[in-house]
């Protein structure tokens, strides 16, 4: 059953990287909350897939080819938006990709592609999407996400850290500049939360420990996110801006 929430029943929503793990959710849950979602990402199969759950659902939903590495491809995506939806409210920077090694053993190559997709990849869709906003006259919201990778480094993840860390820094100036213009910006930022990625490694002894050690004792859940997100697209967080949100079960809080 869909619950409309004010501020984002209506609304047009594009979620990027939303062909599985959390964007596929995000949409979910955004459809639920009464938006009128677009599904973005590069494999058209997978959208598909993701759109036909939420309309099972009873939700509204799109779905648009886009690769965030590439101008052109972001472009025509978002006039194709326009033309068929209109202006996009709602934007859920969550297109990314993890390099996890130690920083000695990271190739170049391996470095740039992380922060082309995790930090070029969410400047670019979000100067497009907040320019047409201010064409437009209209307010809007970004919700950038990010990590508590992005606030305290992790062992193994120079590559994704700086690129989270530098996407926070982002949403900080986004959110003093266009906070005057109606569009608020914040992160989410995400803990270890129990997807098929991270499943294996979280089965393992190893895992399972550093799991232990952390305040909450366990990895999060896919819903445990949904109030946050709800909260800083939505009227509720109305006069939130430009800050970067844990939700960890209290990892960053873990003892040195």
């Amino acid at each position: 059953m869909n619950n409309p929430v004010e501020g984002i029943a209506g609304r047009v929503a594009l979620v990027t990287g939303a062909s599985s793990g959390l964007g596929a959710h995000f949409a979910q849950v955004l459809a639920r909350a009464g938006a009128i979602v677009v599904v973005a990402a590069r494999r058209r199969d997978k959208l598909e897939t993701v759109s036909a759950s939420i309309r099972d659902d009873g939700g509204q939903v799109m779905a648009v080819t886009m690769d965030v590495t590439n101008e052109d491809s972001v472009a025509q995506a978002l006039q194709t938006v326009h033309e068929q939806l209109g202006t996009i409210g709602i934007l859920i920077n969550n297109a990314g990709m993890a390099e996890s090694k130690t920083f000695h053993k990271l190739d170049e190559d391996k470095w740039r592609r992380t922060l082309t997709v995790n930090l070029d990849g969410a400047w670019r869709v979000a100067h497009q999407v907040t320019r047409h906003l201010i064409a437009e006259g209209q307010a809007g919201v970004v919700v950038n996400i990010a990590s508590i990778l992005g606030l305290r480094v992790g062992f193994g993840h120079s590559a994704y850290a700086v690129s989270k860390a530098g996407l926070i820094q982002l949403t900080r100036s986004m959110a003093l500049e266009l906070g005057p213009r109606g569009i608020r910006v914040n992160a989410l930022c995400p803990g270890y939360i129990a997807t098929d990625i991270n499943a294996d490694y979280f089965a393992t002894p190893e895992g399972a420990d550093y799991i232990r050690s952390t305040p909450a004792g366990r990895t999060g859940r896919l819903t445990e996110l949904d109030g946050p997100l709800l909260l800083l697209c939505s009227d509720a967080g109305s006069f939130i801006n430009g800050i970067a949100l844990p939700v960890d079960g209290g990892h960053l809080v873990s003892s040195l």
